[in-house]
């Protein structure tokens, strides 16, 4: 049995936290969901409590929602803020932009169901997507190609945030990085541990920074060095 639990990083994600929030109760499988606003200065914690308070007034049996309220410390603070509390032996981080569909939950679970594999990725590049950002498409494709010779592997999208894997798995990788970097730090981490990564198509509609889009090429740097001082070690 596979008992899911996502973990939801929020940071001033008032315009679609409540529409991600509605998918996860909506997405089958889906049995707790860990909510960590990291400093948000909108009115996304509000909506949140409101949230969870309605759900829990329908007595709805799932998912299961437990809210977290930190500091800034970025998307990787977050997630470790979140990782105690987790329930499910199975976890997977879902972002609060709407850039990712919840409704792709089942595609990423079913190899794991069918018992073959362990971690599960889903790739923005292998199925329907709008058009990224140019140089945002440059970096991540830069960043992918580094993994796949460093350790050596063949993954399209090693930066995506659809990863389900076990949680003693997550747990036991001792995360470190605090911002953007979490994302290949868990990859490395995970393909240092002699572990294959299957992919399945997701589909993906990228924002632009008048959108909210907050991730910059400052963050390409940090993610990097993860990779360089992962393969070091």
């Amino acid at each position: 049995m596979i008992y899911l639990s996502v973990i939801m990083p929020v940071f001033n994600e008032q315009a679609t936290v409540g529409i991600t929030l509605q998918k996860l109760v909506r997405a089958h499988d889906v049995h707790q969901v860990v909510i960590v606003d990291d400093g948000s200065t909108d009115r996304s914690p509000a909506i949140i409590k409101k949230f969870i308070s309605l759900h829990t007034k329908k007595q709805k049996k799932r998912p299961q929602f437990l809210f977290i309220q930190k500091v800034n410390g970025g998307k990787g603070s977050a997630i470790q803020a979140a990782l105690p509390k987790v329930t499910g032996n199975y976890v997977l981080i879902q972002d609060a932009d709407c850039e990712y569909d919840p409704a792709d939950i089942p595609d990423l679970l079913a190899p794991i169901k069918k018992g073959r594999v362990k971690v599960v990725y889903g790739s923005r590049f292998a199925g329907p997507h709008l058009n990224l950002l140019f140089w945002h498409r440059v970096g991540n494709y830069a960043l992918n190609f580094l993994v796949n010779i460093l350790y050596n592997t063949t993954l399209s999208d090693m930066e995506t945030c659809y990863k389900v894997l076990p949680t003693s798995l997550l747990k036991k990788i001792d995360l470190q990085s605090k911002g953007f970097d979490i994302e290949p730090e868990i990859t490395c981490k995970i393909l240092k541990q002699k572990i294959r990564i299957f992919e399945v198509p997701i589909s993906y509609i990228g924002r632009d920074f008048s959108e909210g889009k907050k991730i910059t090429w400052v963050d390409a740097f940090h993610a990097l060095r993860v990779i360089w001082i992962e393969r070091l070690k």
